[in-house]
């Protein structure tokens, strides 16, 4: 891949991402004050200071940003919208305010209800998780953004971890979880299990380090809308738990159904 092939907007995209992690790495070195919202969840200076930077690059391409920290559009006006970014300017607060570095910066860019492109940058590690099945799925650094020759291409996970690997939420667990394992354990009798925060989760599926991530719990469309553009770029889908369709973006409700995440290994495992 290189660079002048991107579409500018993808690039624009990577641009505002690796802007908002830094900002956001300046306010978790230097201090913030925790505030709540009204569904208890906490918000902090960054989440609000990321999201306006994010929002400061995305709107000169034009196209319609839904976004956590930010007013939602009425679906009457939205459901005309063809296409629209997706953005959690700081998911994982929880992890934020933790202090345990498991936080990351989301955006995807959805067309017709579809994640076509998505990104996952982890301020604490410094580099981005990017892709779709229009581009590939690459790792870059932060400093490496501009020399495409240096971006790590990623290739689709052929085999399963043995013991399998789940990764799963440090903070909602639920009893779901144990009927999917249930299911697995026929052809797989061996699994462990990897605890991590925010969409830092699909750098291990993509990866290839784990092989599934089921989720119970309540999330929102701009939480897990990067990783299924980046999940499926590389073979993988991530389909409602109930009736194994894939998840669409951009609905009246911007809550996410309970899912499956699985690997293209996984779902090609015999």
């Amino acid at each position: 891949m290189k660079l002048t092939e991107l579409k500018p907007e993808y690039l624009t995209a990577l641009q505002a991402a690796v802007e908002a992690s830094e900002k956001i790495m300046e306010i978790y070195l230097n201090g913030f004050e925790t505030e709540y919202k009204l569904d208890g969840s906490p918000v902090t200076q960054a989440d609000f200071a990321a999201s306006t930077i994010i929002d400061s690059y995305l709107e000169k391409t034009g196209i319609p940003i839904t976004s956590e920290e930010t007013i939602k559009i009425d679906y009457a006006i939205r459901k005309e919208w063809k296409e629209s970014w997706c953005v959690d300017p700081l998911d994982g607060t929880k992890e934020f305010v933790k202090r345990n570095g498991e936080f990351a910066v989301n955006i995807a860019l959805i067309s017709n209800g579809v994640p076509v492109f998505g990104l996952i940058a982890s301020p604490v590690n410094r580099n981005i998780l990017v892709g779709g099945k229009e581009i590939g799925v690459f790792i870059i650094a932060f400093n490496d953004l501009s020399n495409s020759e240096l971006w790590i291409k990623l290739e689709t996970p052929k085999k399963v971890n043995i013991p399998l690997i789940i990764t799963c939420s440090r903070s909602h667990n639920s009893g779901p979880i144990l009927d999917f394992l249930k299911e697995l354990q026929p052809k797989h009798p061996e699994i462990n299990f990897i605890k991590k925060g925010s969409a830092l989760k699909f750098f291990d599926l993509a990866e290839g380090k784990a092989d599934a991530y089921p989720r119970f719990a309540p999330t929102m469309e701009w939480d897990i809308a990067a990783g299924q553009a980046i999940l499926e770029a590389l073979g993988g889908s991530i389909v409602h738990a109930t009736t194994n369709q894939s998840l669409v973006y951009n609905k009246s409700d911007l809550t996410n159904p309970s899912f499956l995440a699985k690997s293209n290994a996984l779902l090609s495992a015999r």
